[in-house]
């Protein structure tokens, strides 16, 4: 972690106490940085704007260059709002069908979102959290995921990751990305989140305050810029409760402490784990992941009992024209060679919910 002198760090705090400063990221160069090239790029400016006047001025520097960003092969865009990162997929991420588990595609989502904040100095706890909300104990916390999966990597295949964050209306922000096979270009899948402000104190969701909009838009592209532009697509879908009695479930799963993360709650890629275990072993046999939606409704600690329902959605209730990667409606003949589920979790003492879901699998191809 990057360590400042006191002068230097009072410094930094009070430009972003002053509302008339922002924080950009410069980076002019013509061509894209390489990791390596950051050993040369140790300074970041900090930059005055008057917002009577649209020039920028460069105020102060502070160093940024640590072992891990010499060490990452991550950089930002030209345009200083996306960020993209390349990942080696490793032996201990890959599952039963030699190739990447969603959970170990959930993880560098969640990585290469981490690691986009601190490039830009929005962040250094990690979780994106402003001045003002470190200040009134604000985080932010999940509240949808959509992650869709064309191609999985294998073990030792290179993915690019490229991420970006937006303005959610009032009420929060959501995070896009775009996976692709760094040995041919190929998109191999897209992803987008929605995320709300809570109070890490009251465990209450709190509205997103202007203040706290504008020190985090200042890092978010000026036009829209969606990971599923397509009209209609799976991830809008609202996801109907799964009603009694499930046709499948796990019961009693339990918390480990390493499933805790840094804002002392369970962490959301720990879900996804949690709906497959209901999963019949018949379809993990002979299908693969596609697409998995999850909406989050309460927190999870690690004292709670957990329930994993699942039921079969059926053609007519499910999204069984869901808009391919082209913004075309699938082909009868993926309806026959795919299947829908419905998914909640649930705590088991009492039955409130913590966590529904849609989960879409296609049939293996043959390797």
């Amino acid at each position: 972690m990057l360590k400042l002198s006191c002068n230097v760090t009072d410094h930094v705090h009070n430009f972003f106490s002053d509302s008339r400063r922002i924080f950009v990221p410069v980076h002019r160069r013509t061509g894209p940085i390489s990791c390596f090239q950051l050993k040369k790029e140790p300074l970041r400016a900090i930059l005055s704007a008057d917002h009577g006047n649209s020039s920028l001025r460069v105020t102060d520097f502070v160093s940024v260059t640590s072992p891990a960003d010499r060490l990452r092969f991550g950089r930002l865009m030209e345009d200083g709002f996306s960020y993209k990162e390349k990942f080696i997929v490793r032996s201990y991420e890959v599952g039963i069908n030699k190739t990447a588990t969603v959970e170990t595609i959930a993880n560098l989502l969640q990585e290469v979102a981490c690691n986009h904040v601190q490039k830009v100095g929005f962040s250094t706890d990690g979780f994106a959290t402003t001045l003002t909300m470190r200040k009134l104990h604000l985080i932010w916390v999940t509240a949808r995921m959509h992650i869709e999966i064309y191609k999985y990597p294998a073990w030792s295949d290179v993915v690019e990751i490229e991420t970006w964050c937006q303005s959610e209306g009032r009420i929060g922000t959501r995070r896009d990305w775009i996976l692709k096979d760094c040995a041919t270009g190929e998109v191999i899948g897209r992803a987008t989140s929605k995320w709300v402000m809570m109070n890490q104190d009251t465990r209450r969701l709190q509205r997103v305050t202007d203040e706290v909009r504008d020190e985090y838009l200042v890092f978010c592209p000026r036009e829209p810029r969606l990971a599923f532009p397509e009209e209609n697509n799976s991830s809008l879908k609202k996801i109907p409760k799964l009603e009694d009695p499930a046709q499948y479930s796990m019961l009693g799963l339990k918390p480990r402490r390493a499933d805790l993360d840094m804002n002392q709650h369970v962490n959301n890629v720990t879900y996804i784990g949690w709906v497959l275990e209901s999963i019949p072993q018949e379809i993990i046999d002979t299908h693969e992941l596609k697409v998995i939606t999850l909406d989050y409704r309460r927190e999870c600690q690690q004292d709670d009992i957990v329930d994993s329902l699942t039921t079969s959605e059926t053609p007519n209730e499910a999204v069984s024209k869901l808009t391919g990667t082209n913004g075309s409606t699938t082909s009868s003949k993926q309806e026959h060679t795919e299947s829908q589920f419905l998914h909640i979790l649930r705590l088991s003492e009492n039955g409130q919910e913590i966590n529904r879901g849609r989960t879409q699998w296609r049939k293996k191809s043959s390797r």
